[in-house]
């Protein structure tokens, strides 16, 4: 599974992608996020399940929402 990588440097800085990772649980995810990305020295770091990110838009199709 391919899970999507965020972090952020500083309290009140924004969260921003910062890469992805394949792991077969959330578990080792977190352990491979943490250490393939450990060049930086983060204030904090997720992970999501790509699987499980939403679209909002996409300039390609217009807005994803429905209501």
């Amino acid at each position: 599974m391919i899970y999507e990588v965020f972090a952020r440097k500083s309290r009140g800085e924004p969260i921003r992608h910062i890469g992805s990772v394949h792991a077969p649980d959330d578990d080792l995810a977190r352990v491979y996020a943490y250490t393939t990305y450990d060049e930086e020295k983060w204030f904090d770091m997720w992970v999501v399940p790509q699987d499980r990110l939403l679209e909002v838009f996409n300039a390609e199709r217009g807005a994803a929402v429905e209501g």
